[in-house]
């Protein structure tokens, strides 16, 4: 009897230090995939992944029994979520990696737009993205996916400045289209914010106007201090029924900008011009981020009518034309009269 317990005894530990073992050297098998994105397809398993690894000659025929033992006694294990993952450089055992693939957390990619830039230059931008599939390629598409409040009005006739300047984070395969509705749900909702802290006896008649007057206060100054300022010019302007005489709609308008702007092109009647046109031009010219609009909606209270570029990134201001014409001698002409 006393010689069984014994022989027992020492099978069990036997067994024990062989399970420690084999588990401390599952544990420790190294697996050097190349740091970065890897996908798992559907239908795979830890056991299938390791055969495909074996076949790359990433993992010997040994260490897969040893993995197939192991997942016999850690069935929970066994099982990875198809996706497409991200293994970082400090990702090098074999167990790290299955781990991951067994976790579903899919690799995250980013795509920032930026505001000032057109609706065509972002559309690029996610037209271009990595993994994202690309169901959205036009401006008709975009303003298709647009949800415009009723109580707003009619909806925009132009897909431009229809998406909010951020960074949008989205995992392998995902659609163009559910980006685009996050970035506009993302727009209305900082409209609607913008427009609910609007100062009263603005000309603006709804948050499509406020949209349109904070894409040209957005091109015609990333200073944020002076933004306001900005704003108080074209306020004060669109009051007293002056031409908002901006470049930046006049450059919008443009089939071929080339970068220089000339008299042909202030005299050029497109219906962006406002040199030619009175009031706001009739639809935004960039995307707009949430300090211009906030400008537009609360801008400045001023006296002033003018302003030219400094060269610095800031303006000089003037409340009179001849104010004006000093400032543009001085900044743009390089001369003081």
């Amino acid at each position: 009897m006393l010689k069984t317990l014994k022989i027992i005894l020492l099978l069990g530990l036997v067994l024990g230090l062989s399970y420690y073992f084999g588990v401390r050297y599952v544990q420790q098998i190294p697996l050097n995939l190349p740091a970065g994105i890897h996908t798992v397809a559907p239908g795979s398993s830890a056991a299938r992944l390791c055969r495909q690894w074996q076949q790359q000659a990433l993992l010997s025929d040994s260490q897969c029994l040893m993995l197939r033992l192991y997942l016999k006694l850690h069935p929970e294990e066994a099982s990875v979520q198809q996706g497409v993952y991200r293994v970082s450089a400090d990702q090098t055992l074999l167990l790290q990696v299955l781990a991951l693939f067994r976790s579903g957390k899919e690799a995250q990619f980013a795509i920032t737009l930026i505001e000032g830039e057109t609706l065509q230059q972002s559309l690029n931008r996610i037209n271009k993205a990595e993994y994202l599939l690309q169901d959205v390629t036009t401006a008709e598409q975009v303003l298709q996916e647009l949800a415009w409040p009723a109580e707003w009005g009619e909806q925009p006739q132009s897909a431009e400045a229809l998406l909010y300047p951020n960074t949008y984070y989205y995992t392998a395969n995902s659609k163009a289209s559910a980006l685009i509705k996050r970035s506009q749900r993302a727009l209305l909702a900082e409209l609607d914010n913008a427009w609910q802290q609007r100062q009263p006896d603005l000309p603006l008649q709804n948050p499509y106007q406020l949209l349109i007057l904070a894409s040209i206060i957005e091109k015609e100054s990333s200073h944020p201090p002076e933004k306001t300022l900005v704003a108080s010019v074209f306020v004060n302007r669109l009051r007293k029924n002056m031409r908002l005489q901006t470049d930046p709609t006049v450059i919008y308008g443009l089939d071929d900008f080339n970068g220089n702007i000339t008299r042909a092109d202030l005299n050029n009647p497109h219906p962006y011009n406002t040199y030619r046109h009175h009031g706001l031009p009739p639809g935004p010219i960039s995307l707009v981020s949430r300090a211009s609009m906030l400008a537009a909606v609360q801008p400045a209270e001023t006296d002033l009518y003018y302003f030219v570029s400094k060269g610095d990134g800031t303006h000089q201001f003037s409340s009179t034309l001849e104010q004006h014409n000093a400032a543009v001698q001085k900044y743009i002409l390089g001369s003081t009269p």
